[in-house]
């Protein structure tokens, strides 16, 4: 979608109502009352569809057709009948209006076939005539900044910088009137409805240009595309704080939601994991959302987890405290220059730790004194001061004072006077200061751990990951064995099967023997060898062990039979249905310090592929120690995955026990992740248990489900994975070889390298100005990008062996999210200049914008970068010189063969 499309939306200047009446309670009605009565200064025209409509509508001339407008309106509000919603949908494409607001009721009337066929119709008509919807069944969208209300709600509202966007109408309102009590303005409301055109991802990237937007809310029930979901969430988030509110959290909350937008909804611990993936802040009240804006928008940035707590009273600051802990929050250890500070100035008057209890009735001076040195403390990340209302103590004068003191601080400063009457006074001084202040120390420390867990999430989208192990995949072999099963029309993987599956992706498993009866169970028992573990191969049991399909520490033959026998009997007791196909037997292993994990692939019906991983074994289903993460992983995903996990503390080791290698756990997930990507057959895995020691980990058991599909692995994933299959060797000529392939968010050490390595004159090219070491911040854009909105070649030197490998080039496209347009970048490292280099990977980067069917590249240059012209030239793109800026503008319209060079005008 093009963004001057959505600018012209919730920016317009002027609006057309159709269907326009004055019939009170009609959506007509109430629109146009809104729009005329704000500070709207645009023309609102009104068309009627009735023979017998007025002249005027609330004082404004009508018009009968949309081709009889003065103008074309940049927006439409459509109140008609749904039957009559394409029609004027057709006309508005005609006139040229592309944005329109469906008021238009009766959709829901239809019958649930009747009703898909009219939205397709209706979307096709729109696609048709390039007219973007917003609905139907919403309430449309305020801009306080222009003073525009093209909605159906009539509260107040003031101008802010925060945008709330919201899947449900009551919550429109709702948060309005909440905002108005907490004196909170907006950049924009807009409530998103049936979301039959405009979703969350449109508007995401919207936002994201906006100036007048500094932080955002959501409050969604689901989600209807997750790819285009997480790239704008993701793309937003790292500029923007972005809150999330969803309901569904509990499962009757769950099927309530499902039941009311008639959607099928997502596990909520996978939109969990999406939320953490794309840096978005989770929460569950509308209270708490408030609170935590305007700490947001009015604190500095929290550098850590450390709070100091300062009070007027022991019991207030011991409640925050255990709150604190609780919510997983650090009490500041204070520095001995601070603790001696406050001896000097409060002398016996403090509590001689953090929480600092300070005199009942601390003045002003008292608590500004606290307040210094903890200001000056690098060990204290975050200051909350309480005061409780005390007889003769001038709360507002202590409030001007902490205002005073911790004016040019850069740490977060929280607030909470407690009671009424003197602490609204105080609470107004600090909202005039723009000092976050709550009429609860619970309300406080709960922000502040909201900022923590935000800090977290940031940190978790901006690390670099760790590199991987080189590691041997087999691919061909893997495919092979999966579509084998399939042509063989069979949907559940052999016991050898699997082990050959998972053993191509470098997965250890233990050695299978399968028997085909009971008597070839205590036949094979001896070769095996002692202990043995005996299961039951059926194509219609995917959990052995909740069917008593498993039989451990077998000793001897006997055993073995009586074993086989259990299981028989076991499975025609829980599921008499099930075939048994035969029995696994497997050497059970006594490892030290062996630890049972577990690891899941499932598919969500919105996100794709998740991965679930914790405690394993047989009582796995009742200690319910599993997260989940959205894939692609890497390895510090997956590190971070397995840390969330209480069985995590049992792989850590101490000085007489050694502890389990979690660096082959980390390799096992990743791994799975990949075997994923490449089969996308695979729609359910889970091995269960995996044994995990000092010496590595080993699968033990496995059950693999597959099925035709015509989506590629990477289609299937909510986050576009590494596209491996645009790596290459490339003959640049002159007998240089290099590796041209796509960046990866490993590359960061090595793209510090490449930029250190350019000259100034060639950094002042590729940066437009003279820049010294680039903040990380800048690094993070570089190297970990969402490949399906960027796309950054890299040349690689190919070293001998013990050698790294150096990035000598870099050529990089920014694509708009419709995929119009892209602007590129190219540099080459300057002693690896006048090699083809650049002419190479700019060579590729435009096949591969003609590869997915973007339609323009354009790009800059510096008035004296002769090199850059030259080359763009023999690209063939138009290159035109902007004398005022002393730039060059380059345009390549990948639809065609290029054009003729239009000259320096």
């Amino acid at each position: 979608m093009s963004q001057s499309t959505l600018k012209q939306m919730f920016r317009p200047t002027s609006v057309v109502i159709i269907g326009a009446s004055e019939e009170s309670g009609t959506p007509a009605c109430e629109c146009m009352r809104n729009l005329l009565g704000g500070t709207f200064l645009g023309p609102v025209l009104p068309v009627v569809t009735q023979p017998d409509s007025p002249d005027t509508i609330f004082g404004q001339p009508v018009y009968t057709a949309i081709d009889t407008l003065p103008i074309t309106p940049d927006l439409a509000i459509v109140c008609v009948d749904a039957d009559e919603v394409p029609f004027y949908i057709e006309e508005l494409g005609k006139r040229g209006t592309q944005n329109a607001i469906l008021f238009a009721p009766g959709f829901s009337r239809f019958d649930t076939k009747e009703a898909t066929r009219k939205r397709k119709r209706l979307i096709e008509l729109a696609h048709k005539f390039s007219v973007r919807l917003l609905g139907p069944n919403g309430l449309g969208f305020i801009n306080p900044s222009l003073g525009i209300n093209a909605s159906l709600v009539s509260s107040p509202f003031s101008m802010g910088k925060v945008a709330f966007i919201t899947q449900s109408d009551s919550l429109f309102t709702s948060v309005l009137d909440w905002a108005v009590s907490k004196s909170l303005g907006f950049s924009h409301v807009i409530s998103l409805g049936d979301m039959l055109d405009v979703g969350f991802s449109e508007v995401l990237d919207y936002l994201h240009m906006d100036m007048n937007t500094r932080a955002v809310l959501l409050y969604l029930e689901s989600v209807t595309n997750a790819r285009e979901f997480m790239s704008a969430a993701r793309a937003l988030s790292r500029l923007k704080p972005v809150i999330v509110v969803k309901a569904g959290k509990s499962h009757a909350a769950e099927q309530a939601v499902a039941a009311h937008t008639g959607m099928i909804l997502g596990a909520d611990e996978v939109y969990e994991a999406a939320f953490k993936r794309a840096g978005m802040l989770r929460m569950d009240s509308i209270d708490s959302v408030f609170d935590t804006i305007q700490a947001l928008a009015w604190a500095k940035p929290l550098k850590g987890n450390r709070l100091a707590i300062v009070a007027n009273g022991g019991a207030p600051a011991f409640i925050a405290t255990d709150l604190l802990l609780q919510g997983g929050g650090e009490l500041a250890e204070l520095t001995d220059e601070a603790c001696q500070h406050l001896d000097d100035t409060l002398g016996s008057g403090w509590s001689y730790w953090n929480p600092l209890v300070i005199d009942a009735k601390a003045d002003a001076d008292m608590y500004a004194n606290a307040i210094k040195p903890l200001l000056r403390d690098s060990s204290v990340d975050g200051i909350l001061v309480l005061h409780i209302p005390t007889v003769g103590v001038d709360s507002a004068a202590i409030a001007e004072r902490v205002v005073k003191t911790c004016k040019r601080s850069k740490k977060v400063i929280l607030t909470s006077w407690l009671g009424a009457g003197d602490g609204d006074i105080a609470r107004n001084i600090f909202f005039k200061a723009k000092v976050p202040s709550y009429f609860t120390p619970d309300s406080a420390v709960r922000t502040f751990l909201y900022l923590v867990q935000y800090r977290r999430n940031q940190i978790k989208l901006a690390e670099a990951p760790e590199s991987r192990p080189e590691s041997k995949i087999d691919v061909l072999k893997s495919r092979a064995i999966v579509l084998q099963a399939l042509e063989d029309k069979r949907q559940m993987l052999t016991v050898q099967e699997s082990e050959a599956l998972l053993g191509a992706y470098g997965i250890n498993c233990i050695t299978t023997r399968t028997a085909d009866s009971i008597e070839d169970v205590a036949a094979i028992a001896d070769e095996v060898g002692y202990p043995l573990a005996i299961k039951v191969i059926s194509p219609d049991i995917y959990r052995k062990s909740q069917v008593g399909g498993v039989m451990l520490d077998i000793n001897n033959k006997i055993e073995a039979t009586a074993a086989a026998e259990s299981i028989v009997m076991n499975v025609a007791q829980y599921q008499p249905a099930a075939r048994i196909n035969g029995f696994a037997v497997q050497r059970m292993t006594r490892r030290m310090r062996g630890v049972e994990l577990a690891v899941a692939i499932e598919t969500d019906p919105q996100f794709g592929p998740v991965i679930r991983f914790g405690q394993g074994g047989s009582l796995a289903h009742l200690i319910q120690d599993t997260q989940t993460e959205l894939l692609p992983l890497n390895m510090s995903l997956a590190k971070e995955l397995v840390a969330s996990t209480h069985v995590s503390k049992q792989l850590v080791g101490n000085d007489t026990v050694a502890g389990v290698d979690t660096q082959a756990v980390y390799e096992l997930l990743v791994s799975i992740s990949q075997l994923l990507i490449d089969i996308p057959e695979i729609f359910e895995l889970e091995i269960n248990p995996v044994q995990a020691d000092a010496s590595g980990a080993f699968a033990l058991d496995a059950a693999i489900r597959v099925a035709w599909t015509e989506v590629g692995g990477a289609d299937q994933l909510a986050i576009c994975p590494y596209p491996a299959e645009l790596e290459e060797i490339v003959d640049v000529g002159n007998g240089l070889t290099v590796r041209l392939r796509p960046i990866r968010p490993e590359d960061e050490h090595a793209h510090w390298d490449f930029v250190e390595h350019l000259s100034p004159q060639d950094r002042r090219f590729r940066f437009f100005g003279n820049v010294g070491e680039l903040p990380r911040s800048e690094m993070v854009k570089l190297t970990q990008i969402d490949y399906d909105r960027e796309m950054a070649f890299i040349a690689q030197t190919i070293p001998e062996d013990g050698e790294e490998p150096l990035t000598v080039a870099s050529a990089r496209a920014m694509i708009s999210p419709d995929n119009e347009t892209s602007e590129f970048a190219v540099a080459v490292r300057s002693d690896w200049k006048r090699k083809g280099l650049g002419r190479m990977l700019m060579s590729h980067l435009v096949d591969y914008l003609r590869s997915r069917n973007t339609k323009q590249i354009t790009g800059e240059a510096l008035g004296d970068n002769k090199n850059m012209v030259e080359l763009a030239r023999s690209l063939g793109f138009v290159v035109s010189k902007d004398f005022n800026d002393d730039t060059y503008h380059f345009t390549l319209d990948l639809r065609g063969d290029g054009e003729e060079d239009a000259g320096e005008n």
